[in-house]
């Protein structure tokens, strides 16, 4: 039986159900640690990034505790590129350090840490996992799913799945692609299929 930790890049476009796989892969065993999480984690008021988000976007993306509205947030920088890029400046160290950090305490520990990075292909983090994992689906389903959850419109929608790397590419540099198109059953059972054919045995229960 192959034995130690291997580590799993999971990712994928907006909406394109991550977390559905995500959760199927905590049930067979693993710990999975989300970067938004951590993401969010790092803007905590009265931490150093959120000092940094409020003085770099002003107090308008604040809400009424202080603490940053990130739908606000949002809005800016899902409009803007600059803007977008230099809230990733601000939070991506950090949350590459967090990570580092969990992988060093969990170093000779036996299974599966999944870490679900929304911008993993973007922000050049490959080298980080012994393999990586897409989530997809078609672009219509994600912009359904999409204005759907957030209630967003159409245009805003495409606005965020534009700010992404398209789909198509992101399958094409992964070790594994999980299609999220149809029902939450087919879902599980393609990642079965995937835990069965390209993780080593300890990782599964």
């Amino acid at each position: 039986m192959v034995r130690g930790l291997f580590i799993l890049g999971l990712t994928g476009g907006i909406a394109s159900g991550k977390s559905a796989v995500a959760r199927e892969l905590t049930r067979l065993g693993a710990l999975v640690v989300s970067a938004d999480d951590l993401a969010h984690q790092a803007m905590e008021k009265g931490t150093p990034g959120w000092e940094e988000v409020r003085d770099a976007f002003g107090h308008w993306v604040l809400g009424p505790g202080g603490e940053i509205d990130r739908a606000r947030l949002g809005q800016i920088v899902f409009n803007d590129e600059k803007a977008r890029r230099r809230l990733e400046g601000i939070l991506h160290p950090r949350v590459i350090q967090r990570m580092e950090a969990i992988t060093r305490d969990k170093e000779g520990d036996n299974g599966l840490l999944v870490f679900e990075v929304p911008l993993l292909f973007e922000a050049g983090l490959e080298d980080m996992f012994d393999q990586v994992w897409v989530v997809a689906v078609d672009g219509e389903t994600q912009a359904e799913r999409l204005m759907a959850r957030d209630g967003l419109t159409e245009a805003e929608a495409q606005a965020r799945i534009e700010a992404q790397m398209p789909l198509a590419e992101k399958r094409q540099r992964a070790d594994a692609v999980i299609d999220n198109s149809g029902g939450i059953e087919d879902t599980k059972e393609q990642v079965l299929v995937a835990c069965k054919h390209f993780l080593p045995p300890v990782v599964i229960n």
